[in-house]
């Protein structure tokens, strides 16, 4: 399986990405989100995932960990395929897609492009007890409370542990945000 392609945007089109890697162009479907902050000949790293059918092979990418954690949880819903997915996580940035859920807020989710209100209505129910608890801001070494990232690092680092998304950033709630990604990656694991 591909896990991450790092490389050159040389082509955008269709909400597609054509990623040079070392001379083998890699057509990587992106959120909207992504779509629109990528720039030509700029390097990127996306975390993909490989989707296998029966006649096609096609590679979904991710500007974050977590945005690639919550495609997949996404598509273990019924009646939600890959393409449902990235049309989810384009109404919003994937911590606003996330909040969504966890609060049960269907008609957030019917925003999306093909996606049902009766479909809506599945993923909120299937997932929002496994997204975790909406993160709205954390809480910096001088008290200030700070709007939580979905490209924060350490949280990315527990996920890689093994953590899921939601028990990552209840591990990060009150660690100091202005400390080095390994400081607080430990600080969160000594819990």
């Amino acid at each position: 399986m591909i896990a991450h392609v790092n490389g050159i945007i040389v082509e955008k089109f269709n909400s597609s990405l054509i990623v040079d890697v070392h001379g083998v162009g890699y057509e990587v479907n992106v959120a909207r989100g992504d779509y629109d902050a990528a720039t030509l000949d700029e390097t990127v790293k996306l975390y993909t995932y490989h989707h296998v059918r029966e006649q096609a092979e096609e590679l979904f990418g991710f500007s974050s960990l977590a945005a690639k954690r919550l495609f997949e949880m996404l598509i273990t819903v019924q009646g939600v395929g890959p393409k449902a997915a990235l049309a989810i996580l384009s109404i919003g940035d994937s911590e606003d897609v996330r909040s969504a859920i966890a609060n049960s807020d269907s008609v957030y989710i019917a925003k999306a492009t093909g996606v049902g209100k009766k479909t809506a209505e599945r993923v909120t129910v299937d997932l929002s007890d496994k997204v975790g608890l909406p993160i709205r801001g954390m809480v910096n070494n001088q008290g200030v409370s700070e709007q939580f990232s979905h490209n924060d690092e350490a949280l990315e680092a527990l996920m890689a542990l093994g953590y899921t998304l939601g028990d990552a950033a209840k591990a990060l709630e009150g660690v100091p945000t202005d400390i080095s990604t390994a400081e607080r990656v430990t600080q969160a694991l000594k819990g």
